[in-house]
């Protein structure tokens, strides 16, 4: 694929993404399904929190990739099963501590053999999307911190990658874009549903790696999670001041209200712990 189609396919599917997600989340609002209280959570504020998010993100995520021009058949079918697979670990068809745990490693080793390769490959981009969902979903204990985290990493991505990389991360990009202002805003949360569908997509994005790389990221994304079990990523980044600046940018300052939502019930944010506490698992 020339650049010039890899960087138009980019914009185009993430501008599908965005406009889906927005689209999604508004008909959810109108009608969550099995009613309004069973997306919603009260956070230290006492303010409601929306979970509709999370599943809005996902779907617009899936959709987009399964339409993305350019993306080779079997990275296309990679990415719909990672999205898809983790997605649903958390919006009611599997529920359970334990079977999510197993459920995530099934989701990445599945998109992995879909993306194929030698074995040594498809190991590590099972570990790479399994990981990735895990990851994503422990960084997201603060407003918008979740979706900064993916937004770099799928720049990063598209930069280091080849060229069908691009389209491949412009499904999550897009769609976890266009509800940074809510997040930022405490309307809305994008919880378990959101976090592991937009860090498996990107770990399956990977495979536009190469192996070295693949494998130095791999280590990266475990390490990180063991350090979790013993290190406050939050007290980490409080007490780094870069990181503290790029955490609290865009969001609302302490003791102020929330805007109005520009779709479904005004949500706000959890204060130290998330309504739905993340499963960390070593991927």
């Amino acid at each position: 694929m020339s650049r010039g189609r890899a960087v138009a396919g980019t914009v185009l599917t993430a501008g599908l993404a965005a406009a889906a997600a927005r689209a999604i989340y508004a008909a959810l609002s109108r009608r969550p399904p099995g009613g309004t209280t069973t997306w919603t959570r009260t956070n230290h504020r006492g303010e409601p929190v929306s979970l509709l998010a999370g599943p809005a993100l996902a779907a617009a995520a899936v959709a987009a990739a399964a339409a993305a021009p350019g993306l080779p058949g079997r990275t296309r079918a990679a990415l719909v099963a990672a999205g898809a697979g983790a997605g649903a670990l958390a919006h009611g068809e599997v529920t359970t501590g334990a079977v999510k745990l197993a459920g995530i490693g099934v989701t990445g080793l599945v998109a992995a053999a879909l993306a194929g390769g030698a074995p040594a490959d498809v190991a590590i981009n099972a570990g790479l999307a399994a990981g990735g969902a895990n990851l994503v979903n422990l960084f997201d204990l603060r407003p918008g911190r979740a979706i900064k985290v993916v937004l770099a990493g799928s720049a990063l991505l598209a930069a280091a990658g080849t060229g069908g990389t691009g389209p491949a991360v412009a499904g999550p990009a897009g769609a976890a874009a266009a509800l940074l202002p809510d997040d930022l805003a405490e309307r809305v949360m994008i919880g378990d549903a959101g976090a592991n569908c937009l860090g498996a997509m990107l770990g399956v994005a990977t495979a536009g790696l190469s192996r070295p790389a693949r494998v130095a990221l791999l280590t990266g994304i475990a390490g990180l999670t063991a350090a979790s079990e013993v290190v406050s990523f939050t007290a980490v980044i409080e007490r780094t001041p870069a990181l503290r600046w790029l955490d609290m940018l865009g969001r609302r300052p302490p003791g102020t209200a929330a805007g109005p939502a520009s779709a479904g019930p005004r949500a706000g944010q959890p204060g130290p712990d998330r309504a739905e506490a993340p499963t960390a698992i070593a991927p």
